[in-house]
């Protein structure tokens, strides 16, 4: 059944099974566990770690009653790892947004590392409209082990999904990921490091918060909807995409294979540097001819930090004569996502490319 904003025991939300941790306070926040380390415990008996109830990982966290929230969960049933997380998950999370958006001031998504800045990405295209917060986040630690860093990251994700400025409006009002110290937009945050706690990074943004004493935000930063509209989700999702990575000896077969695929709609190309690849003639006739077609083929750097700037180099400009579309700063995350949510709402090609170098959500840096 449906639940109301504040939920005393087990009882499903949305098809999925609830816990609930309820305490006073002055705004609200709806915890929304997907799965991942953060909702792992090791058993006593065989040291193997293994999913929590949202009830149980709760429980490791007691100082939650000290904060002036009222904290309310709903918990994925059967909890995913983050490695099996699929669109489909995501419609899940916009859904339960969508259903509880009028009885909460903010929503955390509990999630996965490994996917994290793919979903994080993906929900800030598919919230339309959105001015409340939506903070992801989770942990390299499981929540019951010692020296977990769950325990920090959520607190301070509530903190920051319930916080308010003087106008009694949400301090982010954007989908965010949250990672040891820093809160990061969601579509510009990716992950670094599989063993540090200072997980994810934001390579090409400035980062919207700092945590340390007290919390510091970075209010230019920050987006606003100025216009106000209905929220909503757009929940249609088109995932015949493929990735096409650039590397020296790259053959003419490979490329051929991948841009043949059949209903293939969009190419993620990963180049080298600011935008470039070899100046092979094979390597232009494949791209243009699959751009001929249809299929939208936008250039990402391989680099972690900078900007695809085509043209700037002689060994860019055969792929923009190829018709080949600029990534800018986008990270792989969010070009991924954003070009699945735009394939949904349109099979306009030059639709497509148009909104691949306009910023919807501040995913994209446009000189």
């Amino acid at each position: 059944m449906k639940g109301n904003s504040i939920i005393t025991n087990f009882s499903y939300i949305c098809g999925h099974k609830s816990a609930i941790c309820t305490m006073k306070n002055d705004s609200s926040v709806l915890l929304i566990f997907t799965g991942g380390t953060i909702s792992m415990g090791e058993n006593p008996a065989t040291q193997s770690l293994s999913p929590l109830d949202s009830a149980q990982v709760l429980s490791f966290i007691p100082e939650l009653k000290m904060l002036r929230v009222n904290i309310s969960s709903v918990s994925f049933n059967p909890l995913i790892d983050s490695s099996d997380i699929q669109p489909e998950s995501w419609v899940r999370i916009a859904e339960i947004i969508r259903d509880h958006y009028d009885a909460f001031d903010g929503f955390v998504v509990l999630h996965g590392t490994d996917t994290m800045a793919y979903s994080s990405s993906a929900l800030s295209f598919m919230l339309e409209n959105l001015t409340k917060p939506v903070i992801f986040t989770g942990s390299q630690l499981p929540v019951g082990v010692l020296r977990s860093d769950a325990k920090e990251n959520l607190i301070t994700a509530i903190e920051l999904a319930a916080a308010k400025n003087e106008r009694h409006e949400a301090m982010v009002p954007e989908v965010c990921l949250f990672f040891e110290d820093k809160l990061m937009r969601g579509n510009r945050a990716t992950k670094r490091n599989t063993e540090a706690f200072n997980a994810f990074a934001s390579f090409n943004y400035p980062e919207l918060a700092k945590t340390g004493v007290h919390i510091k935000y970075a209010s230019a930063y920050i987006h606003h909807e100025t216009e106000k509209k209905p929220f909503a989700i757009q929940t249609q999702l088109d995932t015949n995409i493929a990735i096409l990575k650039i590397f020296p000896g790259i053959t003419e077969a490979t490329v051929n294979a991948i841009l043949s695929i059949a209903g293939l709609r969009a190419v993620v190309l990963e180049s080298f540097g600011a935008g470039n690849a070899p100046r092979v003639e094979w390597l232009f006739e494949l791209l243009k001819q699959a751009t001929n077609k249809g299929i939208v083929i936008v250039n990402v750097t391989q680099c972690r930090s900078g900007s695809v700037e085509m043209g700037r180099y002689e060994t860019s400009i055969n792929l923009q004569k190829a018709g080949i579309v600029s990534g800018f700063d986008m990270t792989l995350e969010a070009t991924v996502t954003k070009l699945m949510y735009l394939l949904g709402q349109t099979e306009n090609s030059e639709e497509i490319r148009r909104q691949m170098s306009t910023p919807l959500r501040g995913e994209v840096t446009i000189d």
